[in-house]
């Protein structure tokens, strides 16, 4: 009969966790762990081939669920390599643990093989870090860390060196009957909510601007904004738990928003901001009041100057401020900012429009998808231009969720982050809306979606650029640089691994493509053959975007590429 050892000891701390899965690859130094899984038989291994989509997965999977998950890496380059999909763990506030191995504990210190310092590397990226050199840490090191995730909403590390997972127990230690804390209610105190009511009925045009925070505090969000007749104006982090079924809504603002969202922020006498820490200084209004409600304090008066600031939950702290509002009956500043929203949402459904044997606009395909997607979908979307035509054409209806890298902005984190989100829910259709440039850099994960028998579909905008950071440079005046993709046929690429593909480069094939592609039971994949020079306007346009564009213009005919000039202006002015 096999001894106790450390690593079962974490086995048993992750079962009474709730964990259901391990994200991560094998190696020498977490052997014990790997071995305790299998063993034990109730926490899965689900095998990634790169360990940053291990963490984006776990992210992922802590994004839908609100429970821990968990990743891991062995030493060295592996848990190396969890970094920066756990660097989004953690700005996105979800709660991951991460299980980062280390070389032989004699040899730290010795510039041994494979030697690195955890407990330095991941410092910026969680809210704890802690190295086990010995048995008697334990429970102790393990609870904390469980803990220490799911109170904080972020990343814990446990870096564990192999022989001391693999050390032997006198016996299994007991964990603590309470290893999970409850979230408590947190509200402002009665004075704070008091002056927050007289700020807001003094004054005649209140917005309301929605982030994350918002999520679940739907119904007296409501009844807010009807009380005091104001606009919402979300920011991205908001929209799946904002946008749906709201009478109030005028779309976003910020670099990929509305601009009704933009005027709606700028004409307001007052700003109230709920759970968003937005942070694009330049779209705050400039001349009127501003409130926050955060339940973190150290978000509040980050972004712009403040005139009250309270510390609480959305929806909590909107329930104890409804009775002490006068409910407004002037609509002016709402019908206005409705109008506006109505000219701009038509403007864009323009634009989200396909002919046969014209161009691939990839408004018309993120339409495409938004249609044709389930009403639960799990939609991952990649930074760039995908995030662009997600926020502006994917509806929202109160079952499906969104997940994209929004705070730390990395990209190739669709397709891991759909891999975590259909682990943890097998049955939901889960859909990875991919830019190349991001899907090529993690494409060795496809293989995943196979192994592990995952249903994931995936859709590639494939417009052979980096078509955000290209955008950049033209708005900077720059010739565009290091930016063009040259890529395979992705449709027959997947086919070869095993998976269903299509492609598509006619706009008159692509809804019966996108239908079939999602219809079929297991992994598949469609390769949408896009414009390249397709234009997202920001709401706000300032001199200096307007005279790089023309310096851009000037700069591309003097080079001899006046035929992109020619793309850019047949690309979007023929839709």
């Amino acid at each position: 009969m096999s001894k106790t050892k450390v690593a079962d000891l974490l086995t048993d701390a992750l079962k009474r966790a709730g964990v259901k899965r391990v994200y991560g690859i094998a190696g020498d130094s977490l052997n014990a762990v790997t071995e305790s899984l299998r063993r034990d038989g109730g926490i899965e291994w689900i095998h990634t081939r790169h360990e940053e989509v291990a963490a984006f997965a776990a992210g992922a999977e802590a994004h839908l669920t609100g429970s821990l998950a968990v990743c891991a890496g062995s030493c060295g380059p592996g848990n190396l390599h969890l970094i920066n999909g756990l660097y989004d763990c953690h700005r996105s506030r979800v709660p991951v643990l991460a299980i980062a191995a280390q070389i032989p504990s004699a040899e730290i210190g010795r510039n041994y093989f494979q030697e690195t310092h955890p407990r330095n590397l991941f410092g910026e990226c969680s809210h704890y870090c802690e190295l086990v050199t010995s048995p008697e840490q334990l429970p102790g090191v393990f609870e904390t860390a469980i803990r220490t995730a799911v109170a904080k909403s972020g990343v814990s590390v446990i870096v564990l060196p192999g022989d001391v997972a693999n050390m032997a127990l006198p016996k299994l230690p007991e964990l603590s009957a309470s290893l999970l804390p409850v979230a408590s209610l947190v509200r402002p105190h009665d004075a704070q909510l008091d002056a927050l009511a007289r700020l807001l009925d003094g004054s005649a045009r209140v917005t309301l601007l929605c982030g994350r925070g918002c999520f679940g505090a739907h119904a007296p969000l409501m009844r807010l904004a009807e009380a005091l007749k104001s606009p919402i104006v979300h920011a991205f982090g908001g929209k799946e738990g904002v946008e749906w079924d709201n009478p109030y809504d005028v779309g976003m603002t910020g670099l990929i928003g509305f601009s009704s969202g933009y005027h709606a922020m700028m004409d307001c006498e007052t700003l109230l901001m709920l759970g968003t820490d937005f942070p694009y200084r330049q779209f705050y209004p400039t001349d009127a009041k501003v409130a926050q409600v955060d339940l973190r304090a150290e978000n509040l008066g980050r972004r712009c100057r403040l005139d009250l600031g309270l510390v609480g939950d959305v929806g909590a702290t909107i329930e104890a401020l409804l009775p002490r509002l006068a409910v407004k009956t002037d609509r002016a500043h709402l019908d206005g900012s409705l109008a506006s929203y109505k000219r701009a949402r038509g403007g864009l459904d323009e634009l989200a429009v396909g002919k046969a044997g014209g161009i691939m606009h990839p408004q018309f395909v993120a339409r495409t998808l938004s249609e044709a997607a389930s009403e639960d979908a799990v939609i991952t979307y990649d930074v760039g231009t995908p995030a662009i035509w997600v926020a502006r054409y994917v509806h929202m209806n109160g079952k499906r969720r969104l997940i994209g890298s929004l705070n730390h902005g990395s990209m190739a984190n669709a397709m891991p982050q759909a891999i975590g989100a259909q682990a943890a829910y097998p049955g939901r259709q889960v859909i990875s809306f991919s830019g190349d440039g991001g899907f090529t850099m993690l494409m060795g994960d496809l293989l995943t979606l196979v192994q592990q028998r995952l249903p994931v579909k995936v859709v590639v905008l494939n417009n052979g650029t980096l078509g955000f950071v290209e955008m950049e440079m033209m708005a900077a005046g720059y010739l565009d640089t290091g930016v063009k993709l040259t890529n395979p046929d992705f449709a027959a690429m997947a086919r070869g691994a095993g998976i269903f593909a299509r492609r598509v480069e006619d706009p008159a094939d692509l809804k019966a493509a996108m239908a079939e592609m999602l219809a079929h039971d297991g992994p598949a994949l469609l390769d949408v053959v896009s414009a390249r020079m397709e234009l997202a306007m920001p709401p706000k346009v300032g001199m200096a975007q307007a005279a790089g564009f023309g310096l851009w213009l000037a700069r591309a005919v003097i080079n001899g590429r006046g035929t992109e000039i020619i793309d850019v202006a047949r690309t979007n002015l023929i839709h």
